[in-house]
């Protein structure tokens, strides 16, 4: 039993290819070892937003053929104010999510 229990999945920054293969994979990965993959939908405004969702096996199917990002993107500069830090993380306790995988570029980090 994994001592993690819920991941939180998300894309960040300009669209490119491979991030819905790297979603698929994640969540996939996460479910067969027994941990809720939870969506975080347009970058880091949707962690803010708290645009959060389990995503399940059928969210994935037949994405990787797809250009961009299931879970859409943005650019969000306010997320470097401590105020939407602090809204992001109150987000993130609120679902229950206790590591993440971000998706993105140098704007991610």
């Amino acid at each position: 039993m994994s001592l993690i229990q819920n991941i939180g999945i998300m894309t960040s920054g300009g669209d490119s290819s491979g991030m819905n293969a790297a979603i698929r994979a994640i969540v996939r990965t996460a479910i067969h070892n027994g941990i809720k993959p939870m969506g975080i939908m347009s970058g880091y405004q949707g962690m803010i937003d708290g645009q959060i969702s389990e995503l399940i096996t059928t969210d994935v199917s037949n994405i990787i053929q797809k250009g961009g990002t299931i879970l859409k993107t943005a650019r969000n500069k306010e997320f470097m104010t401590e105020e939407d830090m602090k809204k992001a993380y109150d987000q993130l306790q609120k679902n229950g999510i206790q590591s993440l995988v971000l998706i993105g570029g140098d704007g991610t980090v």
